[in-house]
């Protein structure tokens, strides 16, 4: 394995930070505020440390698989320790720990916060913080080709490390077309959302940092109470629908766009997607009228917000979900599990595998009942082998396992089950809140030193969906 070549690819990954840095300095400079000097040393280490490995290191035209998967799992760590350095240089409630936590939670649009006074930050801190999630959505190696474009087959190489094998089979394109597609609509939806937002009344700044937070489907909010502290039912709605959008597979959103055939009605998934959405939304409506409510519309608008942003993995609120009933609940965790489609800037399990998983259990059915018959199951047109449903059987089992693994360790460490189960589920899925002490309006600055860690290897074994870490150990020297 060639470690300068890995080393050059990292540093353009490190000149990306500093580029969003350098906007966050600029920011700050311009308010006359404390962030200005952190803000300013950390864009120069991100400068210095990007630039050497250009300058020393010469290029290469091409990329083996197993080194693609280093520079991007290398990529997303480094960035998280450059992420931090702002954090920590300005002090506050930032520590090591908490400077990493925010960082990660960020870059991998998690949306778990330790700040319990987020309008106390400085503009620049609060859009570098906004930064992280828009890097991270679109993803720390995409967004690094974008602005240092490669030719030859290195390209090729860490766009299919930086995608999920179910993300790459669905967007039904070539590498080169999936980072253009990918791109065009990111970059899209952002501008669509910042307009519509200002439109509704929200200032320029706070819409700039929430569509970046929506289209990255990250959580964190210029407000201590998120989305709440407007009190607008249009901009919950214009929220609401990006939030849907960004958990749409982008294949099919570009499709749509330009009137292609494959599109967002004729496929299954998004169907089928939405549908459990929908009925996810009357679930807990009707419930929270029966127990605590007392205007239907009031129970229908809390839901729909509090159920889109956990199960597109946004992580945004309106409302303080811990003390909802029991079932509603319930919904709410099934979806931070469940989360939304492949080939969108979602966490979590992702609704595809869900559905390979059901449609598996089907196909099991039939092969009881019919011992010798063949049977093909299908994605919409698209096939899906065995050697694929055995793949996604093993992803849900691992993923089973480290909630269970991480939820035991943090119970240990003291933590009430409710507080822990929760928190694991939220970060592994990278879905933001989670219930008891971490709820919706609530945040993780109570939590220990050593629960904090864990949950932040959890951030990155879901947003790098664990089979890229794991593959690490398995690559030779």
């Amino acid at each position: 394995m060639r470690k300068d070549l890995i080393i050059r690819h990292i540093g353009l990954v490190i000149l990306l930070n500093a580029f969003f840095l350098f906007i966050a300095t600029l920011i700050s400079g311009l308010k006359g505020e404390s962030a200005f000097i952190p803000l300013l040393y950390s864009t120069l280490v991100a400068l210095i440390f990007g630039c050497f490995p250009l300058l020393f290191v010469p290029r290469f035209d091409d990329l083996q698989t197993r080194e693609g998967i280093v520079i991007v799992v290398s990529g997303w760590v480094v960035s998280c320790l450059i992420g931090m350095l702002p954090y920590l240089l300005w002090g506050g409630s930032f520590g090591i720990v908490n400077a990493w936590f925010e960082s990660v939670s960020g870059f991998t649009t998690t949306g778990s916060s330790i700040l319990i006074d987020v309008e106390s930050l400085p503009k620049g801190l609060l859009f570098w913080r906004a930064s992280t999630h828009w890097i991270g959505g679109i993803g720390i190696i995409l967004f690094a080709l974008l602005l240092f474009p490669r030719s030859g087959t290195s390209r090729l190489t860490l766009i299919r490390s930086e995608l999920s094998d179910i993300s790459q089979r669905s967007f039904r394109a070539k590498a080169t077309d999936i980072f253009r597609i990918i791109l065009f609509v990111y970059v899209g939806l952002t501008l669509l959302e910042v307009l519509f937002l200002t439109a509704a009344g929200m200032p320029f700044f706070d819409a700039i940092a929430h569509s970046f937070a929506t289209v990255a489907t990250g959580g964190f909010s210029t407000k201590n109470t998120s989305i709440a502290a407007f009190d607008s039912m249009t901009i919950e709605l214009i929220v609401m629908f990006f939030m849907v959008l960004s958990g749409l597979h982008f294949g099919l959103l570009y499709a749509t766009i330009t009137g292609r055939r494959e599109n967002i009605f004729r496929s299954p998934v998004a169907r089928y997607y939405l549908l459990f959405l929908l009925v996810g939304v009357l679930l807990v409506a009707l419930k929270l009228y029966v127990s605590d409510y007392t205007s239907l519309g009031r129970s229908f608008r809390e839901a729909a917000f509090q159920v889109i942003s956990l199960g597109t993995t946004t992580g945004f609120a309106t409302t303080d979900t811990a003390a909802w009933p029991p079932l509603t609940r319930l919904v709410l965790v099934y979806f931070s599990i469940q989360c939304a489609c492949v080939g969108s800037t979602s966490g979590g399990l992702k609704f595809d595998r869900v559905l390979i998983g059901l449609k598996s259990v089907k196909k099991q059915i039939r092969l009881f009942l019919h011992p010798n018959a063949v049977i093909v199951s299908k994605l919409g047109k698209l096939r899906i082998s065995q050697e694929f449903e055995f793949f996604v059987f093993a992803f849900t089992v691992l993923y089973a396992l480290v909630i269970a693994i991480s939820t035991l360790i943090i119970s240990a460490l003291g933590i009430d089950l409710e507080t822990a189960a929760s928190a694991v589920i939220a970060t592994l899925g990278n879905v933001g809140p989670g219930f008891g002490d971490v709820s919706s309006l609530g945040n993780y600055a109570s939590l220990k030193s050593a629960a904090k860690m864990i949950l932040t290897l959890d951030m990155l074994l879901g947003r790098l969906e664990m089979f890229s870490v794991l593959a690490l150990f398995y690559i030779k020297k």
